[in-house]
């Protein structure tokens, strides 16, 4: 019997890339994704039925309430599915002798701060979003000691409703875009972190028994105006992008203004070779 890897949230972009990568390691894993009609994570008696239903020996959760402004309002289905969930998640995964590898975010710290956030800086979230997020990994952590959490950050991917889409269609629309140049941190190509998660299975696999917090994302600092930009330039787009402050672009969740992480531990620890953002991009872009 092949190892059971279950990937929750099989329709968002990091869950989309998993199984664009799946064929590669189906003669070593039987793989199980699933979407709200396969596993409602919104109902939390639904978890441990599913364990005993499929008993799997690793399990993805990429599924996540990321409305980061809806969930200021919607709280009780952004706690439910970013934390309370989570929380059984871990419970059924240290029940079923299985691995948990579940994402979380930047936006677990508040954005004050002027070096790369290490994996051990404390949390202290913004807004209420980061706050279910910053819940998620402490109810992962207390119920399932060898879980593993990493944390991304600008998230980006050719499937879904991301960043790079979003201004791409944007540029082809209009003559001038404004994107805000006062908040900084670090894009993450879903799809490298896709390959950087079968590459943390793999070393489990051969007896690696690392657990706990650690950062992915691509290497490089840049705000959202500089990515906007770099966008333009790989695509070949004549839009004119203006730098303009948060404070001209007011939201109803607050965003930190720095949230570069510290990439190092994940490398070290699994082996991954860390990819420089603007590769990333390129990549990206030209499968778009």
């Amino acid at each position: 019997m092949k190892p059971i890897i279950v990937v929750t949230g099989k329709n968002g972009q990091l869950g989309w890339e998993l199984q664009q990568l799946a064929s590669a390691f189906e003669d070593r894993y039987q793989f199980i994704f699933t979407d709200r009609t396969q596993l409602d994570l919104s109902n939390i008696s639904s978890v441990h039925p599913f364990f005993e239903a499929t008993m799997p020996q690793y399990f993805i959760n990429c599924a996540a309430y990321t409305a980061v402004d809806k969930a200021e309002t919607d709280q009780d289905a952004a706690m439910a599915i970013n934390a309370t969930v989570v929380g059984e998640i871990a419970a059924c995964c240290e029940e079923f002798n299985c691995k948990l590898i579940t994402i979380s975010t930047d936006y677990v710290f508040n954005g004050n701060g002027t070096a790369p956030y290490k994996v051990d800086t404390p949390t202290d979230p913004v807004n209420y979003y980061g706050a279910t997020k910053a819940i998620g990994e402490q109810l992962a952590l207390t119920n399932n000691a060898s879980a593993i959490i990493i944390r991304t950050s600008w998230v980006y991917s050719a499937h879904g409703n991301n960043f790079v889409k979003t201004m791409l269609r944007l540029m082809k629309e209009r003559p001038e875009i404004k994107v805000v140049n006062d908040q900084e941190g670090c894009p993450t190509y879903a799809a490298d972190l896709a390959e950087a998660i079968m590459q943390i299975i793999e070393s489990l696999a051969k007896g690696n028994h690392a657990s706990g917090i650690y950062h992915y994302s691509n290497t490089g600092a840049i705000t959202w105006f500089q990515f906007a930009q770099a966008i333009k330039e790989e695509a070949g787009l004549l839009t004119n992008v203006l730098p303009i402050p948060s404070s001209d672009f007011p939201t109803p969740a607050k965003r930190p203004a720095y949230s570069v992480m510290d990439v190092q531990q994940i490398a070290t620890v699994f082996g991954i070779a860390l990819k420089p953002w603007r590769e990333s991009l390129k990549r990206c872009i030209e499968k778009i």
